[in-house]
C-alpha cells in the first residue's frame, strides 16, 4: 500500500507542476493565439516520444518576497524525443510561469540539456517565450545567459542548433538564437529586440510598435535574423520538420539519403532561362528542375532575394544550392546577399553537405550606399566561405558571370571541384556594353557614327567573350553542357565527389572579414 500510495503521490504532483503558471495563465497564453509550452513541444516530437527532464526543479531565490513564490520547473520544460524516429534534445520556456523569465535554475536545465545534447551529438530545439531575465535574481540571471551563449558557440559546428521565436524574446536573450544555425519566426506572434519600445521613446524620442521594432516581418525580411517565416505555430513546426529531413544529427555524419526521385515532367530545363540575356527568370525553377521530385526548401527567403539558398535532393543525396536570382536585382552580389551565402556555405561545409552553386549574375551591386556599408568586406565573406569550404563544391554558370562576381561564386580559382557551363554562359570582366565603352573608347569617340561604332564594338566583344569557349580554353572550365545534360553532370560529380578528402594546412581556426 506503501508504494501504491507514493506512485499516486508521484501522478498529482506531476500533474501539478505540469499546469505550469496554473489554469488562468493558459487560458490567456491561449487567448493571445498561442500555444502553451507542453503543446509546442508535443506539436514538433513524434507523438509519445517526449521523455522530460527536472520536472521539479524549483528556483533558489530569496530577495523580494520569492522565497514565498512557487514556480513550477522554473518556468522551463527540458527533455528529448525523436523526430522521424530519430533522437533529438529540446527545451521550451513557458510563459504561464512567471512570464518564462529567466533565473539561474531555468538557465541551469537549459544548460544541462544543451550539454546532453553535445554530448550526445543530436540536434537541440530551443522554443523562446520568455520576457527576459529575471530582475528579482540580479547577476544570476545575466550569468544564465553567458552560460547559454557559451554552448551555442562550442555546440556550432558540430551539432544542428535551432531557435524557434514564439513570443517575445528580447535583452541579452536574443543572443542565444543569433548564436544556432536556423531562426523560426511566426507572424504575429514572434518579437526579438535588444531594447524595447519603452526604452527607445525614453532614450530617443521616438514611438515604435513592438511589431515594427522586431515583428516576425522585421527578421525575415529587413534584418536577416530569422530563416524561416511562419503565419501560424503549426506551419512553424512543419517547416521544423521538413528542415530536421535535410540535415545530418552531427558534424560527423552524412544527411540520410532517400530513394532517388526524377524532377517533375513539367519542368523543362531547357525552356526556363530566357535566350536574351537582360529578361529574368526565377531560378528557383531551375533549382527544381534538377531536384529529385522537384523538391526544394529554400532559406531566408524573404531576405536578400538577389541570391537564394535552401536544401534540395540529388540522386537522394541532400545537398545545398547557392543561386543568383535574376528576378531580383539581376541577380547581383551586394552587402546582404554575400552575408546569406557565406553563413549557408559554412553551415553546409560543417554538416558535410556537397555545395551546389548555380551562376547568373552581372558581378557587384555598384554605388555609394554598397561601398558605405562595407560591400569590400561583406563580399570577401563569401569568397572566404567557398575558399575556405571542403566539402565537394560544384558549379554550373547558366548565363553572365562578370567580373568579381564570377570568381566569388564558387570559380574553379577558389576552389571548385566541377565547373560547368551552358553555351548561353558569359564569361567577363564586365558586360558587353560597359566593356565595350572602354575598350573601344576612342574610335568611337572619333568615329562619323559613334552609336553605329559602339554597336559593331559591342558585337565584337560579344562574340569574344560572350561565350564560355575562351575560359573553356584555358581549362576554368570543365566542360560546356547542355542544359538537359545539368542534372546527370551533377548526379555524376556528386558520386565521384563522394570520399572528396581536402588537406588543408595545421591552424587553429581562420580569421573571417566578419
Amino acid at each position: 500500500m506503501s508504494l501504491k500510495r507514493n506512485i499516486l503521490d508521484l501522478r498529482k504532483r506531476k500533474q501539478e507542476v505540469q499546469l505550469g503558471g496554473g489554469e488562468k495563465a493558459i487560458e490567456k497564453q491561449v487567448a493571445m493565439g498561442k500555444k502553451t509550452a507542453r503543446e509546442r513541444i508535443m506539436s514538433i516530437l513524434d507523438e509519445d516520444s517526449f521523455h522530460e527532464y527536472d520536472l521539479f526543479v524549483e528556483h533558489t531565490a530569496r530577495d523580494f518576497d520569492m522565497d514565498k513564490k512557487v514556480l513550477h520547473g522554473d518556468g522551463v520544460i527540458i527533455g528529448t524525443g525523436t523526430i522521424y524516429n530519430q533522437p533529438v534534445c529540446i527545451y521550451a520556456q513557458d510563459f504561464t510561469v512567471a512570464g518564462g523569465s529567466l533565473g539561474l535554475m531555468h538557465a541551469r536545465k537549459i544548460t544541462k540539456i544543451m550539454d546532453h545534447a553535445l554530448k550526445m551529438r543530436v540536434p537541440i530545439i530551443g522554443i523562446n517565450d520568455s520576457g527576459g531575465a529575471r530582475i528579482q535574481e540580479g547577476v544570476n540571471s545575466l550569468a544564465g545567459y553567458g552560460e547559454i551563449f557559451y554552448r551555442n558557440t562550442k555546440a556550432s559546428g558540430v551539432i544542428p542548433q535551432i531557435s524557434v521565436i514564439l513570443g517575445p524574446c528580447a535583452g541579452g536573450a536574443v543572443y542565444s538564437p543569433a548564436l544556432t544555425d536556423f531562426v523560426f519566426v511566426v507572424e504575429n506572434i514572434s518579437k526579438m529586440f535588444i531594447t524595447g519600445p519603452s526604452v527607445i521613446k525614453t532614450v530617443l524620442g521616438e514611438e515604435i510598435s513592438m511589431e515594427e521594432l522586431g515583428g516576425a516581418r522585421v527578421h525575415s525580411e529587413i534584418t536577416g535574423n530569422a530563416h524561416f517565416f511562419a503565419e501560424s505555430e503549426d506551419q512553424c513546426f512543419d517547416q521544423i520538420k521538413s528542415l530536421i529531413s535535410f540535415i545530418p544529427w552531427n558534424n560527423t555524419q552524412k544527411a540520410r539519403k532517400f530513394p532517388p526521385q526524377e524532377p517533375t515532367s513539367s519542368l523543362n530545363v531547357e525552356e526556363i532561362v530566357p535566350s536574351d540575356p537582360r529578361r529574368p527568370y526565377d531560378i528557383r525553377d531551375i533549382i527544381r528542375a534538377v531536384s529529385d521530385s522537384s523538391e526544394f526548401l529554400e532559406i531566408m527567403e524573404n531576405f536578400a532575394r538577389n541570391i537564394v539558398i535552401g536544401f534540395g535532393r540529388i540522386k537522394g543525396e541532400t545537398v545545398g544550392f547557392v543561386a543568383n536570382q535574376p528576378k531580383y536585382l539581376a541577380g547581383v552580389l551586394d552587402c546582404d546577399s554575400s552575408d546569406k551565402a557565406a553563413r549557408f556555405i559554412r553551415y553546409c561545409d560543417s554538416f558535410n553537405i556537397p555545395i551546389v552553386t548555380l551562376e547568373d549574375m552581372p558581378g557587384y551591386l555598384p554605388g555609394v550606399d554598397q561601398e558605405h556599408a562595407g560591400v569590400i568586406r561583406h563580399g570577401a565573406k563569401l569568397l572566404y566561405a567557398y575558399s575556405e569550404a571542403t566539402v565537394p563544391k560544384i558549379t554550373v554558370i547558366l548565363r553572365k558571370a562578370y567580373g568579381g562576381g564570377y570568381i566569388a561564386m564558387n570559380s574553379r580559382h577558389l576552389g571548385a571541384d566541377f565547373v560547368f557551363a551552358w553555351p548561353t554562359a558569359e564569361i567577363a570582366v564586365m558586360g558587353p556594353e560597359g566593356a565595350a565603352n572602354i575598350v573601344f573608347r576612342k574610335e568611337i569617340a572619333e568615329a562619323e557614327n559613334p552609336d553605329e561604332v559602339r554597336k559593331q564594338k559591342i558585337e565584337e566583344y560579344k562574340e569574344k567573350f560572350a561565350n564560355p569557349f575562351v575560359a573553356a580554353a584555358k581549362g576554368y572550365i570543365d566542360e560546356v553542357i547542355e542544359p538537359a545534360e545539368t542534372r546527370a553532370r551533377l548526379i555524376h560529380s556528386l558520386s565521384l565527389s563522394d570520399n572528396k578528402v581536402d588537406a588543408r594546412p595545421a591552424k587553429k581556426h581562420g580569421i573571417p572579414p566578419f
